[in-house]
């Protein structure tokens, strides 16, 4: 278990280096998550631990939210004077992205979608009858 969080912290080193020397427009994690996955290609016997030790931190994932709460409680003065408009720029921009992320997926589906599938009639069987 140990070998499958050294290669994960390995892999993000990697690619945290790699996008510093060269200043790829990509950020390091990113690239460490391209290593694993080229990794992973290679080394089939390392997906089994790294399945296990992915799981266990996806289950306590919460647990890595707690530095950043303790941070945001430090700033309180900035909190009181500028909360407001933080929360309100936060929840129209989430309104924003369902919006245009409902309008781009009903575009693709028109764009994408053969004409004869949107067509066809309904079969009994499909209708859960």
């Amino acid at each position: 278990m140990l070998a499958a969080i050294f290669l994960l912290l390995a892999c993000q080193l990697i690619g945290e280096a790699l996008h510093r020397i060269t200043g790829l427009a990509l950020p390091g994690s990113v690239i460490g998550m391209v290593l694993l996955l080229g990794w992973l290609a290679l080394v089939r016997r390392e997906r089994p631990t790294l399945g296990a030790v992915s799981g266990w931190l996806t289950a306590h994932l919460s647990i890595m939210f707690v530095p950043a709460a303790v941070g945001l409680m430090q700033e309180g003065p900035a909190l009181a004077r500028y909360g407001l408009g933080l929360a309100l720029a936060t929840g129209v921009s989430t309104l924003l992205t369902i919006a245009v992320t409902a309008l781009v997926f009903r575009w693709a589906l028109r764009r994408f979608t053969p004409e004869e599938v949107g067509k066809r009639p309904v079969q009994p069987a499909e209708r859960g009858a």
